[in-house]
């Protein structure tokens, strides 16, 4: 048996990670780690027997320590202080939890020279440059779970000098269509309908916004080591094809699949195999046509933004981030409205004066004065409504 460690095991891509645990039949799970959700964590705790539980929430944590007894084998930790010590015998880590709070194990993994199925594109955003060069110190090796991502890393087998561009696909979200008239209106339940996937609530919304898409740009331009002038967007509604990649002669490689995130998980934890675990599998007969359109960049800001972001480098894409976290859960919270997020973002942006990033703590001190600065700009945009 192979030994998994999966972090952020109680949300969308930790409960799809298990399903495909069950399905290969492969693993062991020797890690979880979890936030606050105590019900489904116990579930998965009785089931899976780890080794080890990582609890970032305080209640949470000592719910758990306080029914020790009914899991002896279990040891429960506060935070990440022993996390490094706990991969001695490791061959995976799935990397799940949203937003910044998964960088300190990420980068844990990666000093560990471990595989790490990467689903959180946030570690890239705020820290691709201390990624890359843990990466090249301790050889450990990243396998993109988000479907593009993945879709690029399955597609580039040539040599990097050989690639022309990188193509990500975008499905456009819940309003892809939607004259802007109506955008004053989106409520939450709007924003969380996505056409295709089925995901947690924070990315539902950065779909919507398409900062999602902003952010796997920069995602992309660390995991492929790419220039940014080489990375192109393209709507493409059905979300069959997951992404392409244009070569030096002009032919184009694309990877097809359904809009199911177990495919990629499996495929960061069987690399460089493919196994048949059961999922359903396109049908090239079913497909119907598919469309491919240019984004609406006016409509959706959130895209260039991230370019500009990116270029700069240094604090930006560090305040882009958290200061998109922190407007998504005020519109989840319904403090603002759907067309606050994006403005919000760019303020934060822009009233943070640019830093080149000197270390961790660092990229961490940034982040927490940017979550603090949109919290001040978002009672500025609700008191003047």
């Amino acid at each position: 048996m192979k030994h998994l460690a999966l972090l952020g095991s109680t949300g969308s891509i930790g409960t799809q990670t298990l399903d495909v645990v069950d399905a290969l039949g492969i693993y062991q799970v020797d890690l979880l780690s979890a936030h606050r959700n105590k019900a489904l964590l116990y579930e998965q705790v009785k089931k899976y027997q780890p080794k080890h539980v990582f609890i970032t929430d305080k209640n949470t944590y000592d719910y758990f320590k306080g029914i020790q007894s009914e899991t002896p084998n279990v040891n429960y930790h506060f935070m990440w202080d022993d996390y490094a010590s706990c991969l001695n015998n490791i061959d995976c880590v799935i990397g799940a939890i949203t937003g910044a709070a998964g960088i300190a194990p990420t980068l844990d993994s990666l000093r560990a020279g471990l595989r790490i199925g990467l689903a959180n594109k946030e570690t890239m955003v705020e820290a691709g440059d201390l990624v890359l060069d843990l990466l090249d110190t301790y050889n450990g090796k990243i396998i993109p779970v988000d479907s593009e991502h993945s879709a690029i890393f399955q597609c580039l087998e040539e040599r990097p000098e050989e690639v022309e561009k990188i193509i990500l696909t975008a499905s456009g979200g819940p309003f892809r269509t939607w004259p802007t008239e109506r955008f004053a209106d989106i409520k939450k339940s709007d924003a969380l309908k996505h056409p295709n996937w089925s995901m947690g609530a924070k990315i539902t919304i950065d779909s919507a916004t398409m900062v999602n898409k902003g952010l796997e740009i920069i995602e992309a331009h660390y995991l492929f080591r790419c220039d940014y002038d080489r990375i192109q967007v393209v709507v493409h509604p059905e979300s069959i094809i997951h992404s392409m990649v244009q070569f030096a002669d002009g032919a184009i490689k694309a990877q097809l699949g359904l809009p199911d995130m177990r495919l990629p998980i499996q495929l960061a934890m069987t690399y460089p195999h493919r196994v048949n675990s059961g999922f359903e599998a396109l049908n090239v007969w079913d497909m119907g046509t598919l469309h491919f359109e240019k984004p609406r960049f006016d409509v959706f800001p959130g895209i260039n933004m991230a370019y500009e972001c990116g270029r700069c480098g240094g604090s930006a894409p560090i305040v882009m981030n958290a200061a998109n976290e922190v407007a998504v859960a005020a519109f989840l919270e319904e403090k603002i409205r759907f067309i606050d997020i994006v403005p919000t973002v760019r303020e934060c942006i822009e009233r943070i004066p640019w830093e080149k990033v000197e270390s961790l703590q660092h990229i961490y001190d940034i982040d927490v004065m940017a979550r603090r600065k949109t919290v001040e700009l978002l009672k500025e945009r609700v008191n003047s409504l």
